[in-house]
């Protein structure tokens, strides 16, 4: 069993519809973990006008420890139900996983 996380980003907006994709997959994503994000890249066309301003973007953050192929399984679901530009993901080795009691 290779584990992985699969860390997703996404503009404030698309949480609520992230969110619903995963709990819709509990098979794939049964826990994950939701992090409030700023973020900063070079499409300033993709920033509101206060964005702009401060130079960074709100964004939501999800990370999700899996099997690998389910990872993969749960990007490929996912670019089907939300397609945009503007969710970002990355999928990284998990080494240890573990609980401290």
């Amino acid at each position: 069993m290779s584990l992985v996380q699969l860390t997703l980003v996404a503009p404030s907006h698309l949480e609520e519809m992230l969110v619903e994709a995963l709990l819709a997959h509990p098979e794939w994503a049964s826990g994950f973990t939701l992090a409030r994000a700023e973020g900063h890249g070079t499409r300033a066309d993709a920033l509101s006008v206060q964005e702009q301003v401060r130079g960074r973007a709100e964004r939501c953050e999800v990370q999700v420890v899996l099997e690998a192929e389910l990872a993969r399984a749960l990007v490929d679901s996912l670019k089907q139900a939300l397609p945009s530009r503007d969710i970002m993901y990355w999928i990284t080795p998990v080494a240890e996983i573990g609980r401290l009691a």
